[in-house]
C-alpha cells in the first residue's frame, strides 16, 4: 500500500481535494470528489471522506459502522476528539494501529447531498474508488457492524479481488420483516414532522423510537425502573430524559435527508449469500431485536464452508458492537487469525 505516491486516475473520475498523504503521518483525513454510478440514480457526483489511522506500511482493515458511523474511529494524535468506535481501535486492540492501517470513510449520503434511493452497493463501489485513489489493491479485512456489515457483503460480492477476508457483525444478507417496519413508522416521524414544519421534532422522535430498537427490554428494566412523575400535569417515565437527550444529539449531527436515504438503504439490502466467495465471520448477538439471531444463522449456511458464527449474548442488543467493547475485541482478534494460528 502506499499513499504519498498514489498511481494517477482519470480526472473524470477524481478531482483531489486534499494533499497526497505523508507515509510518516500516523492519522490523515482526505476528501475527493467523485462520479458514481448509482443502481437507482445513474452517474452522480459524490464526495468520499476518509480517515487512515496507522502505519503506512501495514495490512489495511476497513472498519464500517452504523448509519450514524463516520470517518473518525478513534482519538489520535492529529485528531483528538471522540470517535465512534473508541475501545476497539488502541493500543493492544486487535484493531491496533500499530500493527494495521485502519480505513474508515463517510457513507455517501450521509452529509445528506443525495436525496435518491442509496443501495449498498453503491456504497461498496464507492469504497472501491476510494482505493483507487489511495492506491490500496487488496483489504486484509472490513470489519462492518450493522449497516457496514451490509456494505461489506457488497463489497465482498462486488470486488472479491480485493479483499481477503470479512467479518459481518449484526448485519444480515436482508432485513427482517420487523425490522423494516419498524423503520418505516420512524420514516413516517420524520414526514408527519416536515408536515407540520418541525422536521427536526420528527427526526428527533424518528431516533427516539430508534434507541429503542438497539437496546433491550433488560437493559431498560435495568437502567429506568423507576416510578413515573409528574411534571406540568403530565406524567413523565424515567427513561424519557435519555431519549430525549439521544435524539437532541442525532438532530445536531444528522441531515434528514441522510437519514431517510441511509434508513432506506437498510430495508434496500438484499444479497445471496452463496455469492460471497471470501472466508467470512458472521457475529449474532442473542436479542438483537433488528437483527434476529435466525437470520445471521441463515447467513451462515447460504455462506457453506466459507462462513462461521460467533453469537453474543448482551444486554445491549444491536448495540453490542458499541458497548461489549472486550468481548468484540476478542471476538476480532479470533476472527483475524489464519486458520493453525494461536494466540
Amino acid at each position: 500500500m502506499r499513499f504519498a505516491t498514489a498511481a494517477p486516475v482519470a480526472t473524470d473520475s477524481f478531482a483531489p481535494l486534499s494533499v497526497p498523504v505523508d507515509a510518516g503521518l500516523n492519522a490523515v483525513r482526505g476528501d475527493i470528489a467523485a462520479v458514481l454510478s448509482m443502481r437507482h440514480g445513474g452517474p452522480r457526483p459524490v464526495r468520499l471522506r476518509y480517515e487512515c489511522v496507522g502505519r503506512a506500511d501495514a495490512p489495511v482493515v476497513v472498519l464500517a459502522g452504523g448509519i450514524s458511523a463516520h470517518r473518525h474511529v478513534a482519538a489520535n494524535a492529529e485528531f483528538p476528539e471522540k470517535g465512534w468506535a473508541e475501545g476497539l481501535v488502541a493500543a493492544g486492540r486487535a484493531l491496533d494501529p500499530a500493527s494495521l492501517r485502519i480505513l474508515a470513510f463517510d457513507f455517501i449520503g450521509a452529509d445528506g447531498a443525495l436525496d435518491l434511493p442509496i443501495d449498498t452497493a453503491d456504497q461498496a463501489d464507492a469504497l472501491a474508488l476510494l482505493l483507487d485513489h489511495l492506491g490500496i489493491a487488496r483489504l486484509q479485512c472490513f470489519v462492518g457492524y450493522s449497516y457496514g456489515a451490509l456494505v461489506g457483503q457488497q463489497f465482498a460480492i462486488r470486488h472479491r479481488q480485493r479483499l481477503q477476508k470479512l467479518i459481518a457483525v449484526s448485519g444480515a444478507h436482508r432485513p427482517h420483516p420487523y425490522a423494516a417496519a419498524w423503520r418505516a413508522l420512524q420514516r413516517r416521524a420524520v414526514a408527519l414532522g416536515q408536515l407540520q414544519c418541525a422536521e427536526s421534532h420528527g427526526l428527533s422522535l424518528a431516533r427516539q423510537f430508534a434507541m429503542l430498537s438497539y437496546r433491550t427490554p433488560e437493559e431498560f428494566g435495568e437502567r429506568f425502573d423507576a416510578a413515573p412523575e409528574v411534571v406540568n400535569g403530565r406524567v413523565r417515565v424515567a427513561a424519557e430524559d435519555y431519549l430525549d437527550a439521544a435524539g437532541a444529539q442525532y438532530v445536531a449531527r444528522t441531515p434528514v435527508d441522510a437519514y431517510l436515504r441511509l434508513s432506506e438503504s437498510i430495508d434496500l439490502h438484499r444479497i445471496d449469500p452463496a455469492a460471497i466467495l471470501v472466508p467470512t465471520v458472521v457475529v449474532a448477538v442473542e436479542g438483537d431485536r433488528l437483527v434476529p439471531l435466525a437470520d445471521c444463522v441463515g447467513l451462515v449456511e447460504g455462506l457453506g464452508p466459507r462462513g462461521s458464527l460467533r453469537v453474543l449474548r448482551s444486554p445491549y442488543g444491536h448495540d453490542a458492537f458499541l458497548k461489549e467493547t472486550d468481548r468484540i475485541d476478542a471476538i476480532l482478534a479470533t476472527a483475524f487469525r489464519s486458520p493453525g494460528e494461536t494466540a
